[in-house]
């Protein structure tokens, strides 16, 4: 500080910018506060703008109040349910309005906890589906150690979470293909990979490459008759990341939850239509029943013994106070109205694009705010969606190009995921931007990237 004016040095433009940013080791000597800051603050400003990326499902919003609220109890530790009673008492209160708003009924006495993403609340609920095979197999008498690996039935456009967990749990993923018609999984489809060896049937409410939904009660109905020739009964773990939070609010009577009897778990992520910052995710089990013993630990609290089941330990309880806030805050009718309102958007963006011309549309935003499409052939460019995707992000625009999966590599799509704070007056920004690109690429006497010329491209469908 100038001891004549009392004004701050500058940082930019004065020596104190020649500070080194550590790589490999430690500095040797501390450096002011406000440099350090300043320092840092400019080399993570050359990023993109998460407001403009729209491939992400991860919350990129809170409202001032909610961030200051989640800044202010950034020290207090979500494991330490003794010495924070009340945030304890948050979680559990949490808890209990997710079984409500999934139709949880409280005589089974649901179980649920909060977790650091969606991909936690998946491996726990993989991981009692697991336990619980284990123990209807040494029943059965058959060998779980046989060369009959206990198996996972999954549509083919799952999150890489699903891979994580079969690996280290050493289960064989049943894939079943999607198709042109099925962008989803059908009951006809999931059946064909079912045996007594199937620890699990995973319907995903919101797939992350086209934002459909599994046919959740078709697949129920199957397996209420399938379990009926077998004592090798198998469940269902709805992965609701997404559309877990708006369901409830956009379609309240699709019957996709515990109002089915065989969804023995759900899980879902409050960072992404939860309008929670990352991370924070949320797994419900329908009774005690499905959630085996061996997978709950106790600790102390309010001098008696609290169940945990979450995987990680120390960690910040600020998200789970932001949830509550959250809730709190908009109640049922703000979230509906929030969810609407970014549906709204989302089908303005199809119309937009459908006007165009010259794409095929996967996905209209039916189910939840996604959108995707892919550049159709009879268009006849000479450009490719890679092409598109680096011009838009000339104008910041973060939409990348990625094949479809298993069954369905041969083609590539763009996506959009409509979040809260994509404003309408932004979509016709991004419309706006995209018409002009495609404007220039047509009149592009070099292109880039030809679809025959490179490897196919995917990107990480992240944020649980």
């Amino acid at each position: 500080m100038d001891a004549k004016t009392g004004y701050t040095s500058p940082i930019f433009g004065s020596y104190a910018s020649d500070v080194e940013m550590p790589t490999t080791k430690l500095n040797h000597d501390p450096v002011e506060p406000r440099i350090a800051s300043e320092i840092i603050r400019e080399y993570i400003g050359t990023e993109g703008n998460a407001h403009q990326n729209l491939c992400t499902f991860v919350q990129t919003y809170m409202e001032p109040e909610a961030a200051e609220l989640m800044k202010d109890t950034l020290e207090k530790n979500a494991i330490d349910k003794d010495e924070y009673p009340m945030t304890a008492d948050l979680e559990n209160r949490c808890v209990k309005i997710i079984q409500d708003l999934w139709h949880a009924d409280q005589n089974e006495q649901p179980m649920g906890t909060s977790t650091v993403g969606s991909s936690e609340a998946c491996m726990l609920g993989g991981l009692a589906a697991l336990f619980r095979w284990k123990a209807l197999a040494k029943e059965a008498g058959i060998d779980i150690y046989s060369s009959h690996r206990p198996n996972l039935v999954i549509t083919s456009g799952y999150q890489v979470c699903w891979e994580k967990f079969c690996r280290y749990w050493d289960i064989e993923m049943r894939e079943v293909p999607m198709d042109a018609d099925h962008l989803y999984m059908t009951p006809e489809q999931c059946m064909k990979y079912v045996d007594d060896h199937t620890i699990a049937v995973v319907c995903i409410l919101g797939i992350t490459y086209t934002g459909r939904y599994d046919d959740v009660k078709g697949i129920d109905a199957a397996l209420t008759e399938y379990n009926k020739t077998t004592n090798m009964p198998v469940r269902i773990h709805v992965d609701a990341a997404s559309g877990g939070m708006v369901a409830p609010f956009i379609e309240p009577d699709l019957e996709w939850d515990f109002r089915l009897p065989n969804v023995w778990s759900i899980s879902t992520s409050g960072h992404k239509y939860g309008l929670v910052y990352p991370g924070i995710g949320w797994i419900e089990w329908r009774s005690k029943e499905a959630l085996p013993e061996d997978l709950i630990f106790w600790v102390s609290y309010l001098g008696g013994q609290e169940a945990t089941m979450a995987i990680n330990f120390s960690r910040s309880a600020s998200q789970i106070i932001g949830q509550y806030y959250a809730f709190m805050r908009n109640g049922f009718e703000g979230y509906k109205e929030i969810q609407q309102r970014t549906m709204d958007v989302a089908h303005h963006l199809v119309e937009g694009i459908k006007k165009m011309g010259i794409f095929i549309m996967y996905e209209e935003a039916t189910e939840i705010p996604i959108l995707c499409w892919s550049l159709d052939p009879a268009a006849g460019k000479k450009w490719t969606l890679y092409d598109l995707d680096d011009r838009l992000r000339m104008h910041g625009w973060q939409i990348p190009a990625y094949p479809l999966p298993a069954n369905m590599e041969d083609v590539t799509c763009q996506r959009i995921v409509t979040r809260a704070d994509l404003s309408m007056s932004m979509a016709d920004k991004f419309l706006k931007d995209m018409a002009a690109e495609i404007k220039n690429l047509d009149n592009a006497t070099v292109i880039g990237q030809q679809d025959s010329n490179i490897s196919k491209k995917s990107f990480d469908h992240s944020g649980r």
